[in-house]
Order: C-alpha cells, then structure tokens, then sequence
C-alpha cells in the first residue's frame, strides 16, 4: 500500500497535477482548445520525455536503473530534467500568459538545479518529496491568490506528503533528513517566489 505512493506522486507526475489543478481552479476564462494544447505539451515534455531519456540513459550505461539511486546516476538526469524546465518556461508557459505556471515552474527550475547541486556534495535529496511539498505549496499560493476555497485539495495533498514521506522512509529509500531537505527544497522556492504573481 505505502508503495503505490511512490508511484502514484512521482515527481514527473507533479508538473502535470499543478497545471491541472489550475486550469481546474483559475476562475480566468481560457479556451478549451488551449486547455487541451498546453496539458498535452507538458504531458510530452515533462512525463514521456523524462521517461524515455531515462530508457536511453540506461541502454547507454549512464544509469543502473530509472529510480537513480546513487548520487552519481542522478546528476546527468536531472541536469537534462532542467533543461526541460526551461524549454516549457519558454514555449509552453510564458509568464505573458500564465503568470502563476511560470513562476511554479520556475520554482521546479529552482529546485532541480539545488538537488542536481547537492548531488556534488554526495547528498541524495528526495525527489518526490521536493515534487509534492512545492505542489503543496503552489495549491495554497493559488488559493490565497484568487480567494478560492482549496481546502480539500490542500488537505489530500497533505496527507499524501505524510504518505510519501512514510513509504520512503518504510522502504529505506530516503532518510528522514534527505527527506526534510526535499520538503524544504520543494517549498522554498515557491514561498520566495510566490510574492512576483500573488
């Protein structure tokens, strides 16, 4: 059971499950055709293409296994995975149109860029709690910022960070310390950046 929440609140799932609860939650109009257009680019951009980068690093020999667990297999992954950030920064989501996505996924850049950082110093940070806890803080951000009332999604996204955090720690993934560093790095940056669109 505690596993399946790995796999259910995988960090390439997070970008997506943002863009959906704004779309779902923005009371802005937008047009259905761009709905459709920009949730199927990050789709392909964030979710099918990480995937298959991973099955090519893998062929190639760069990385064991496509749950990166060693420092060393991450850093090229996520240096790429950035890379990726910063295409949809810059075609899918310009901070023109969608102020709010840019500026999360710009927070995604910055908490990328930290763990691909730390990776240096031999620390493995917990990916999937960094991914859930700068959802969690972007779903509260947007509810203040449009006087939405969230709450129930703010309350399964809690309790699935306390889920995540427990099938990490049951599994001997992560320790509890790499886990508070994800949490921190998942939060920070949408916290100093939230101010540029709330």
């Amino acid at each position: 059971m505690l596993k399946s929440f790995s796999y259910i609140c995988h960090p390439l799932f997070m970008p997506l499950a943002c863009v959906l609860f704004y779309f779902y939650k923005s009371p802005r109009y937008i047009p259905y055709d761009i709905v459709k257009f920009k949730t199927l680019s990050l789709f392909i951009l964030t979710i099918l293409l990480p995937i298959l980068i991973s099955y090519v690093l893998k062929m190639m020999g760069k990385i064991d296994s496509i749950h990166l667990k060693t420092t060393k297999e991450r850093i090229l992954p996520l240096l790429i995975y950035a890379a990726i950030i910063v295409l949809v920064i810059k075609r899918v989501i310009p901070v023109q149109e969608f102020t709010e996505l840019y500026y999360f996924f710009l927070g995604v850049l910055f908490s990328t860029l930290s763990c691909a950082l730390l990776l240096f110093f031999k620390f493995k940070t917990s990916l999937h709690m960094m991914a859930i806890s700068g959802l969690f803080m972007f779903f509260v951000s947007l509810s203040i910022h449009y006087h939405i009332n969230a709450l129930g999604s703010i309350a399964i996204i809690s309790l699935l960070m306390g889920a995540v955090a427990s099938s990490r720690l049951a599994f001997k993934a992560h320790t509890s310390q790499e886990l508070l560093i994800g949490m921190c790095l998942g939060i920070i940056p949408q916290f100093i950046l939230t101010p540029y669109w709330l």
